[in-house]
Order: C-alpha cells, then structure tokens, then sequence
C-alpha cells in the first residue's frame, strides 16, 4: 500500500465523490472537510510527518485515540466528538465501497461506536419573554429594524441559524398569505407560513434595503457592512445582545445558555402547547422524522400534564364528598397548617 494513496483517496472523495454522488450541504460538507484538518494535526501532535501518513496510519486504534485527542485536548463536547466521527466513518464507508481491498481497515473503524450524548434539559423562552425579547429593538433606527426582522424571523419560521443565514429575498413571499422558502439539511428546501405583525417586520425592513440599493432576488436577506451575508456568529451576536439587555429587565425568564437554536425550541414548544399536532410541527421544522419531534413534547412537564388530564377523567371514579366529609377534611388541614 502506498502512503499517497490515502491523500489520493482522499482527493478523490472532496473533489468527484461528494459532488457528483451525494446531495450533502455545504455546512455538511465544511464540517467533513474541518475533520480531517483536524486530523492532520493531530498527526502533527503526535510529531509525524504528513507527506506519509497512510490508510495503514489510520487504524482503528488511531482513530480511537484522535477522538480521546479532541475531547480531552481540545475540549470538545461529546456531541462534536461524535459528529467528527460521523465524518471519519462516511469516508471510511466511501473507501469500502471504491476499494475493497482496503475492507478490513475499514471495517475496524466502521466498529468504533459514538459516545451516548448525556440528556441535556432543553431550554426555551416562554411566550412573555419572546414578546419582551421583540419589544427591544429601537424601530426609529435602521439597525434597530434590520435587528427585529432577524429576531422576528428566527423565532416565526422555527428555521435553523443557518437556514435564516442562507435566505435570499426571492426566498420571502412578502404579500398575504406570507411565506419563506427554508432551505435545510441536505439541501432539502420547506415552504413555512409567517405570521401577519412578521410580514410587517420584514416589509419594513426589505423596504428600507430598497432605498439604499437595487435588490436582486438572489442576494442574501440579511447582509453585512460588505454586502455579504450574516454569518451564523453574526446572527448569535445580536441575539446575544438582546438577551443580554432583556436580562436587565427581567432576569428570571432567560435561561443562562442561550443560542438562536433557543428560538427554534421555543416556537416548538408554543406550537405543542398551543394543540398543534405533532406531525404538523415536524414539517414545520423540516425533521426527516416525527420522533426527533417528540423530543419537545418529552421535555414539556405542562404538555405531560395536560395529556394526563386529558385521559384521567375517562379513567378515574368520579370523587364525591358530602357537605360534613368536606368540613371534616377542611378541618383536618387547617390542623396541619
């Protein structure tokens, strides 16, 4: 086995295989490509030379140490541990299929197991501290407005970061019935509803673009100084100041770790507490399947409870007191009091 011909391997599968035989997302793609620059310098780490490292190199047990390596060196959070093992084995299943030869070194890798990601409680904003969050924004000013179409949008259309990121202005039915076309993981695209008092937001906003330049369809919804879209840190930034200056007002509705996939949550929770059935909410949110969804009525003690309620009347004896067992038992409370 030659030592280039992991390099070339690994050409191929940037440059043909990924383009011409899958449909992965740019930020899928980015994310593959990340970690095996992170691999290289793990390899550099260790003090070995890149120009003969091998798929002989990458055995199952360097593999295994590499992830040791970005957890405790790195610091990197079981979830991101797992998902650049996710990267190590789509090429590792890519290898087994063009050569074959090469099975058993794949196969070994292919072995190795993610972590179990620990139940982290997930956290969302309630109704009143969204309305708190969209009150904020100084209208009267340019930057206020562009700010509160962000926000407006992030929480409304449930989107990811990066599909907000991602939206150009042809993506934005701004007329009644007012919609945006989402375009999400493995470049599958979703058409969701927004809200009336959101179009309204957005209109503001896109007409303010208007008189400052000619827009085209195609260029991106929200820009920076440069004309170039915001990047996902740019749009936590301004989240992160808004939650920042809410928390001033009112510091016990805002969880401490907050992100703008909190909006996303959010809008999912009030959606199921608002009796939206659940298969509505997964395409809402663009998940390829409903038990991803589940996962917010699972973390909901208010939904438990009413799906408990709901069910407990058809179920339970029909208590009944008399007029003396109820004094009785007032009496008994008021003795334990």
């Amino acid at each position: 086995m030659k030592n280039n011909h992991f390099q070339q391997l690994l050409s191929s599968y940037f440059l043909k295989y990924i383009p011409e035989r899958t449909s992965y997302s740019n930020n899928t793609i980015k994310s593959y490509r990340d970690t095996f620059i992170l691999l290289f310098q793990y390899h550099e780490y260790l003090h070995k030379s890149l120009s003969k490292i091998s798929l002989e190199t990458m055995n199952c047990k360097y593999i295994e140490d590499f992830l040791v390596w970005l957890e405790c060196e790195k610091h990197y959070s079981v979830s991101s541990v797992n998902q650049r093992l996710a990267a190590v084995h789509a090429f590792f299943k890519f290898v087994q299929k063009e050569n074959p030869e090469y099975i058993e070194i794949c196969t070994s890798v292919l072995r190795i197991k993610s972590q179990k990601v620990p139940v982290m409680p997930m956290n969302y904003f309630s109704v009143e501290a969204i309305k708190l969050l969209l009150s904020l924004p100084d209208t009267s000013k340019l930057e206020g407005r562009r700010e509160l179409a962000i926000l407006t949008l992030l929480y409304d259309s449930g989107a990811r970061v990066q599909e907000i990121a991602d939206l150009t202005f042809g993506d934005v039915r701004n007329v009644k019935p007012a919609t945006v076309r989402l375009t999400g993981k493995g470049n599958k695209t979703r058409v969701v509803p927004i809200m009336p008092q959101s179009l309204s937001v957005i209109n503001s906003y896109m007409d303010d673009c208007k008189k400052k330049t000619v827009i085209l369809s195609t260029y991106p919804l929200f820009f920076n100084k440069k004309g170039e879209k915001l990047t996902r840190a740019g749009i936590a930034y301004i989240l992160d100041k808004y939650v920042d200056l809410a928390r001033s007002i009112r510091q016990d509705l805002f969880p401490n770790k907050v992100s703008p996939h909190t909006m996303r949550h959010s809008k999912s929770m009030h959606l199921l507490e608002g009796g939206v059935n659940l298969i509505y909410i997964r395409d809402f949110l663009g998940h390829a399947s409903v038990v991803t969804t589940e996962i917010y009525a699972k973390s909901n003690p208010e939904i438990k409870r009413k799906a408990i309620e709901a069910v407990s009347p058809n179920v339970l004896p029909t208590e009944k007191y008399s007029e003396r067992q109820k004094k009785e038992m007032m009496e008994w409370l008021k003795s334990i009091i």
